[in-house]
């Protein structure tokens, strides 16, 4: 790089061929980088890329896909595990016959199945009511494996349930869309974001890359440009944050109209990283933009509730994603006077 040369305007992934030293293409690769025409990022954070060739089970990290699954699937895994292994365990007592379980209860269950099953329930979760007891050695010995099982089961249950609790996570909410927005006598491209949890993040840094085809010595290539920010690190993260990137001559999207971020493929991707201060450690999560949820000449409306007297600024998070039309048009390019 020549001397005074602008740091900004040095491509970050070029064509397959002309990789050079100091270009990345932030880890996609270059067949990704030239051939692919969908999003590498979708909103939620995940890749658009998939892996082949390692067979059924080569991918599977069981521990980490029940950590990562909702809740709502979890519990249901678990569920089906209790109602299947109980029926299975039931099964195998119904196998000797009604005299391998006496039910001394008062309504005794007449249906050997019935009974194994509810047997099974007790001797599972260590309940033991005693109404219900296996006779003869086969049956106690079942007794004796399902009880080394269910401490097993039980134990990593637990574990995986406390895992899932302890674990930190970011959950940042993106405005809908990025705008490019009247800013300080020029344009900016504008997005916000907001914590949805109570806990507190601290120190958030956001890197923002911008993602785009052009034609370089005849050829299509995609480049990827890191964007400088108005502010690329926050201390604290109480309320709301719109993260800025000023459109100046210096910046890859200088000139840019709506209908050439549409036709260079356009993608916005970024990442945050902050501070959980609950548990003391990093957290991080992803996003990105296509052109179509690039709006022009537009602003994000207020977030502010009306201050009272005496009663601490609110920002009202249903409002994040509210854009009005400017009143100030910078022209029809991005950046443009």
């Amino acid at each position: 790089m020549k001397k005074g040369e602008d740091v900004h305007r040095q491509p970050f992934g070029t064509g397959e061929n002309e990789i050079s030293r100091d270009s990345r293409d932030l880890g996609f690769g270059a067949k990704v980088a030239t051939e692919s025409r969908l999003r590498f990022l979708n909103r939620d954070g995940s890749f658009n890329v998939r892996r082949t060739g390692t067979g059924r089970f080569g991918t599977l990290n069981l521990y980490h896909w029940l950590l990562t699954m909702s809740w709502t699937r979890f519990l249901g895994l678990v569920l089906l595990l209790f109602f299947l292994s109980n029926v299975f365990f039931g099964l195998l007592y119904s196998m000797f016959g009604e005299e391998s379980l006496v039910d001394t209860s008062s309504e005794p269950f007449t249906n050997i199945l019935v009974r194994g099953f509810f047997f099974s329930v007790q001797t599972f979760a260590t309940i033991g009511y005693g109404t219900i007891h296996p006779v003869g050695f086969l049956p106690n010995i079942i007794v004796t494996l399902e009880s080394y099982y269910s401490l097993l089961a039980n134990a990593l249950i637990t574990g995986l349930v406390f895992a899932r609790f302890s674990r930190p996570t970011a959950r940042i909410i993106f405005s809908d869309n990025a705008i490019v927005a009247p800013y300080r006598g020029i344009s900016a491209l504008m997005f916000r974001i907001a914590n949805s949890r109570n806990n507190q993040l601290i120190d958030v840094n956001a890197q923002v890359a911008f993602s785009r085809f052009c034609e370089e010595g005849g050829k299509t290539v995609r480049k990827f440009d890191l964007l400088p920010l108005e502010r690329e690190n926050v201390s604290f993260f109480p309320l709301a944050w719109t993260i800025v990137h000023p459109i100046d001559e210096s910046s890859p999207m200088f000139g840019m109209t709506a209908e050439e971020f549409s036709k260079s493929d356009a993608e916005i991707l970024i990442l945050l990283t902050a501070t959980d201060e609950t548990f003391a450690q990093t957290v991080h999560t992803r996003s990105s933009y296509k052109a179509a949820e690039i709006k022009f000449g537009y602003r994000f409306s207020t977030m502010y509730n009306p201050i009272e007297n005496h009663e601490p600024i609110s920002i009202d998070i249903r409002k994040l994603s509210a854009i009005e039309q400017s009143e100030i048009v910078i022209g029809a390019r991005a950046g443009g006077n």
